[in-house]
């Protein structure tokens, strides 16, 4: 009797280092069923945002290829998925059903209730650690409670064994041709609107795109990472984030191809880059580990106080921050990058979520809920664990007191203004000494630059002393309640 298994895949669309797919070829079976269920539904309120949805297709339409090469072919399937599953296993004669896990509330509870369908149903069941290093669980303090600050959590795992990256598949059998599949099309991914252009410019997703990736990091960017990685206008950091959220790419791969590249390479300060690199990897660790303790942090403080904070409801401000027109040129350039690109430096990440929740004193979930929509890389732990961080109120967080003066922030890591000028070209002809706060610049210099403030560039929508003053105020007053 031929044995037949589904391969259910998910957030780890590529074909190498992916545990589920090697052991499903190991397993003896005579058939394999790749699938990939479209169930945004069941995500809820973090179903995949606009650019997310982008970048999905594209992956996917990279995944299909590289099944076809092989001789087999991605079916593709809209949800519920337990029933998908049942069709399919009822359409192939599949008596296995093989995945990889994620950590996210929702997706866990789908899972739980999933396996306990299949199995009991009879079906063999099995999953597998592939999105992460270390699993939320295998991670404690000495007191059996998950950790809150990153330090001390990378200390615990960094020097862990980690095995070695799965190979690729050279070729695959054949699915039966009676097993249907919607075309990608149909999955309606793509905007009807075409705003995605310099999106697909600016990418290349799926699994050859993300070793690309990697390799150019590893060729061009990572001897200089601590010194670029802060400087927008440079090219100093991986871009493997929107590769590493759908599983293009694993952290294995990333670790192990790092010292493989290491061992070719030498000298202190080169180790000290990849050292600062590998806890770049480790805090995406973290976000997880976080999620998975704390269900409830996309939607609730962590801490709890801020609960109370007394934010400003300040609608216009919300909308001005989120069309990159508020006055403010460091700010306006960031929120223009991720609009046009799907992409925002992490430097400007935390510079605009400062000057949203502190300056413009707008809670942090908006934010959140504008990156998760906006971003290619928008991951739940990631981007819950970032605005946490800005606003002072979750896990290992910056302090309140410490609010971006996003003008300073400017002159420190976008010095001769080449960042701004490229996102707010109204400033291109400013000079520089002028560039990141042109409302103090005199006259002379915005006849020269032929600016005029509040027409060719808004005015300040907020003064930075001032906010910041009365952001400090509000925080005093949730402390004292405690």
């Amino acid at each position: 009797m031929k044995k037949r298994v589904i391969v259910w895949f998910r957030r780890d669309l590529r074909l190498a280092d992916n545990p589920a797919l090697t052991a499903a070829l190991g397993g003896g079976f005579d058939s394999i069923v790749p699938v990939f269920i479209h169930a945004p539904d069941e995500l809820g309120d973090w179903a995949p945002g606009g650019a997310q949805r982008v970048w999905l297709h594209f992956s996917l339409e990279a995944l299909a290829a590289q099944l076809d090469s092989l001789g087999s072919r991605l079916i593709v399937r809209t949800g519920p998925t337990q029933e998908t599953l049942d069709e399919l296993i009822e359409e192939s004669g599949a008596s296995a059903v093989y995945w990889n896990r994620l950590y996210d509330p929702l997706t866990i509870a789908r899972d739980k209730k999933i396996k306990k369908h299949l199995d009991d149903s009879g079906m063999e069941t099995a999953s597998f650690q592939s999105h992460l290093l270390y699993e939320p669980w295998t991670v404690e303090t000495k007191q059996g409670k998950p950790y809150k600050v990153f330090t001390p959590f990378w200390k615990s795992v960094r020097d862990r064994t980690i095995s070695a990256p799965l190979a690729a598949p050279n070729t695959m059998p054949q699915v039966w041709s009676r097993i249907g599949s919607r075309s990608l099309a149909s999955l309606d991914l793509l905007p009807r609107i075409d705003w995605d252009k310099e999106i697909r410019e600016a990418w290349t997703p799926g699994e050859d795109g993300a070793h690309d990736r990697l390799e150019q990091f590893l060729d061009d960017a990572i001897e200089n990472y601590d010194n670029d990685r802060d400087r927008p206008a440079r090219h100093g950091t991986s871009y493997l984030s929107p590769h590493l959220h759908c599983g293009e790419i694993g952290p294995r791969q990333i670790m192990h191809r790092l010292e493989e590249w290491l061992d070719e390479h030498s000298g202190k300060a080169l180790q000290d880059h990849a050292a600062s690199f590998r806890s770049e990897i480790g805090w995406r660790e973290f976000a997880h580990h976080v999620l998975y303790h704390f269900p409830d942090t996309p939607e609730k403080p962590l801490d709890e106080r801020f609960e109370a904070f007394p934010w400003s409801g300040d609608d216009e401000g919300l909308k001005r921050w989120q069309r990159g027109q508020t006055g403010i040129p460091m700010v306006d350039a960031g929120m223009r990058e991720l609009w046009a690109t799907g992409y925002m430096h992490n430097r400007l990440r935390m510079t605009v979520a400062s000057f949203l929740t502190k300056n413009l004193r707008v809670a942090w979930q908006h934010g959140e809920r504008w990156f998760w929509d906006t971003l290619v890389d928008a991951d739940l732990a990631n981007n819950t664990l970032g605005w946490q961080w800005a606003t002072g109120c979750g896990a290992d967080a910056a302090p309140f007191f410490r609010i971006f003066n996003p003008a300073r922030q400017g002159e420190r890591f976008d010095a001769d203004g080449e960042y701004v000028r490229r996102w707010v070209p109204e400033l291109a002809k400013l000079e520089n000494r002028h560039i990141h706060e042109p409302w103090k610049a005199p006259a002379k210099a915005l006849k020269a630059a032929s600016i005029r403030l509040g027409t060719d560039y808004p005015e300040p929508i907020v003064d930075l002393k001032a906010s910041r003053r009365e952001a400090l105020e509000a925080f005093d007053r949730i402390k004292k309640s405690d």
